[in-house]
């Protein structure tokens, strides 16, 4: 049985109803602009992992394309947003400099970007409950593969992916022109 902490009190998952995970709507940009503001503040306290900074990434203009684009879950319990993710076709460029497991147009491989946890959800299942989603969801769309790439600093992230399967391909730098972010672990699972 999944076990969620909030703060207010526990929810034990005895069924599908006490969460929720589907396509973000121009009504969650609100909500989704405070989790990313919450989330950089509390990464700011401690450990800041993927290296994000508030009013940098993730922003409300994250959420707003994500939801344009019609490619941003969001997994809510009691009706708030708990976690997001964004499944795309797109790669970042620097993609093209390794070697991945399989190959094939974007149109059949999906890209997971900004997968976030509001902090007062975190250590509760949600990050895997979202990797474990995409995958079904990659799956349900004739995906071949997934793709993503995570900073060589964000130790639990990294952990994350590989205890759902996904396979280390290269390190790459992005580009970002960011002292603490440059260079990122590629990872891929082929479905």
């Amino acid at each position: 049985m999944d076990r969620f902490q909030t703060v207010d009190k526990t929810i034990e998952k005895s069924d599908s109803n006490d969460y929720i995970i589907e396509k973000g709507t121009t009504n969650d940009i609100d909500e989704l602009e405070n989790l990313y503001d919450n989330l950089n503040d509390y990464l700011q306290l401690g450990t800041n992992f993927p290296g994000w900074a508030k009013g940098i990434y993730p922003v409300r203009e994250t959420a707003v394309t994500g939801i344009q684009n019609n490619n941003l879950f969001v997994l809510k319990i009691n009706n708030e947003i708990a976690g997001s993710i964004i499944l795309s076709h797109e790669p970042e460029a620097s993609y093209s400099r390794v070697v991945w497991g399989t190959e094939s147009d974007y149109k059949n491989i999906i890209v997971i970007h900004t997968l976030v946890v509001h902090p007062k959800f975190m250590k509760n299942g949600i990050g895997k409950k979202l990797m474990d989603f995409a995958k079904i969801y990659s799956i349900e769309q004739k995906m071949i593969t997934i793709r993503l790439d995570v900073s060589i600093h964000n130790a639990p992230a990294i952990s994350l992916y590989e205890k759902c399967g996904y396979k280390y391909v290269g390190t790459v730098d992005l580009g970002l022109n960011i002292p603490e972010l440059v260079w990122f672990k590629l990872y891929e699972i082929v479905l």
